[in-house]
């Protein structure tokens, strides 16, 4: 598990400045931040979008994934993992309580439960495990249709399956159906949730390597 690295494609939209409100600049900002390897400034100007946008549940969405992404790509540095899984789940809590029926907050709450796994399998994976498939599962159910839900799920079960020696071939198969899924998923807004595609598509080579 600890080899599994999220990827993240960010959809930017190039708007004139003058037609922009002070949130649009300021989250055009903060994804350009992002995008240009400087996670921490990202997630602090998102942090302060969030302090003025209180009933819009984005910004700390994106605090939250910031930090959870950064996890993933720290995994040998303990105590850096863990300050930035913890200040994902605190951020994240905020939206929660606000939002429980929300999957887009349902996938990352298990993915900053599957950071934790990664970081230390042996301590956390009996904790966190269930929590996960208990969060993709409620997912699921409440959007059947979106990739993240799908391809999150599948790909948690192929770490598992992996780590086991477990046949991976249904976990393949639902990783091919988030990508039709991908292919037909239109986000609310241009700063809604859209990534995973791009960690789709590298799964499914992985599966079709085999």
């Amino acid at each position: 598990m600890k080899k599994i690295i999220y990827t993240f494609g960010i959809v930017f939209c190039s708007l004139l400045s003058y037609s922009q409100s002070q949130y649009e600049q300021g989250m055009n900002q903060a994804f350009a931040l992002w995008k240009s390897n400087n996670p921490s400034e990202a997630s602090a100007l998102f942090e302060r979008i969030a302090s003025a946008e209180k009933n819009n549940w984005l910004p700390n969405y994106y605090v939250a994934l910031i930090n959870t992404t950064t996890a993933f790509q720290s995994l040998n540095d303990a105590k850096k993992v863990a300050n930035l899984l913890n200040k994902a789940q605190e951020t994240l809590d905020i939206e929660f309580v606000k939002n429980p029926e929300n999957p887009e907050i349902l996938v990352l709450q298990a993915l900053i439960y599957t950071a934790w796994i990664a970081a230390d399998p042996m301590t956390n994976a009996m904790q966190f495990s269930p929590k996960v498939m208990e969060l993709y599962a409620k997912a699921e159910k409440i959007a059947p249709d979106n990739p993240r839900v799908i391809f999150g799920k599948a790909e948690f079960e192929m770490g598992g399956a992996r780590y086991f020696k477990q046949d991976t071939s249904a976990m393949c198969a639902q990783i091919e159906k988030s990508i039709a899924l991908f292919s037909n998923f239109k986000p609310e807004s241009i700063y809604h949730p859209n990534w995973g595609l791009d960690r789709a598509l590298q799964a499914q080579k992985e599966c079709n390597s085999k």
